[in-house]
């Protein structure tokens, strides 16, 4: 068997034949140092992969200018699975992602379908396009039968574009190599068209719970090609999205070699994290100097903990704070006075 080298990359994709476009992602190092951030039960595990490999592929197919977050809110045990995936900076060089987790240890069945440890809750998209952009937040209510469902979901509802997700995640080791987490997924997207227009069902989608999928957006022509398209992915296997012999372009021939599939550019993901001690710093310049002593432990310090990466930071609470914020503003208004005159 012949081996492929294993990247942290997203491959988008068209396929000519039946207007429908889309994204192949593989995700190897990234995806292990997320989880290697923290120690997370198994089912918790599954749900941050899970979401991971969703904000991979959502995110490369948004012209971003900065940041795409996903987070997932349940009233079960898992309590918020969030995500952030930060586009390149440089034409062709690597976006960034990474993941984290909230749950309530002592009610998690970690035997149970991680999915059904979120509950009732929702499923945002959410697009931080930079300083003086409006942030951009779409909702949608958790259904279906995993947190991909919820994304097809989003997109019918949100865009009105039918999406389809296959996914697969899990530990891998190949001979002389260290266990490690390995994902991989496709993502298909119907390309808007002049004209298409969601059908009048008169009651809402025909989706669970009213909301809306493919059914109620296309008809004719581009249904017959969209439902094509997807019986062919029905077809793929899990070796294929994550083993160590199928590339994405082998995969995407073997899978939709008569739809006519079109390759771009691949954009490469490494875990990466926006946190240091200015941002820290920061977000608590809204506390009072009484909040900032709460805060600080015996030995005279403020410590804070990245949830994300696990960055430690250490800082001195005379620095912190309302009025330390205002002194520091008033002391560089100072010296620019000074240098002006």
């Amino acid at each position: 068997m012949t081996t492929i080298p294993w990247d942290d990359t997203v491959l988008p994709f068209q396929l000519d034949a039946s207007d429908v476009r889309g994204r192949v992602v593989r995700l190897d190092g990234a995806l292990d140092e997320i989880l290697g951030q923290h120690s997370y039960p198994k089912s918790i595990e599954a749900l941050v992969a899970e979401t991971a490999l969703l904000t991979a592929l959502i995110g490369q197919s948004i012209k971003l200018r900065w940041k795409l977050s996903i987070q997932v809110r349940g009233k079960g045990p898992a309590r918020l699975i969030a995500t952030d995936y930060y586009g390149p900076e440089t034409e062709g060089g690597p976006a960034r992602i990474r993941a984290y987790a909230s749950y309530d240890a002592e009610r998690l069945d970690d035997t149970a379908d991680p999915f059904s440890q979120i509950g009732e809750g929702y499923f945002a998209v959410m697009l931080d396009q930079g300083p003086h952009m409006t942030p951009y937040q779409g909702f949608t209510p958790i259904a279906g039968k995993s947190l991909s469902d919820c994304a097809q979901t989003y997109f019918a509802q949100s865009e009105q574009l039918p999406t389809r997700f296959a996914l697969t995640f899990g530990r891998s080791q190949t001979p002389g190599q260290p266990e490690h987490w390995r994902g991989g997924g496709i993502m298909l997207q119907h390309m808007p068209q002049v004209g298409m227009a969601m059908k009048d069902t008169g009651e809402g989608g025909s989706g669970e719970g009213g909301l809306l999928d493919h059914t109620d957006i296309l008809s004719g022509e581009p249904a017959e090609n969209w439902n094509r398209v997807n019986i062919l992915l029905n077809t793929v296997e899990e070796i294929e999205l994550i083993g160590p012999s199928v590339s994405p372009t082998q995969l995407l021939t073997r899978l939709f070699s008569e739809e006519i599939p079109r390759v771009f550019p691949e954009t490469e993901v490494h875990f990466g994290c926006s946190c240091n001690e200015d941002k820290v710093r920061q977000t608590m310049s809204i506390y009072s100097a009484k909040d900032i002593s709460k805060m600080t432990t015996p030995e005279g310090i403020v410590t804070a903990d990245c949830q994300f990466c696990g960055a430690h930071y250490e800082m001195d609470p005379k620095t912190l704070g309302l009025e330390a914020e205002k002194a520091r503003k008033e002391a560089e208004a100072a010296a620019q006075a000074s240098e002006q005159q």
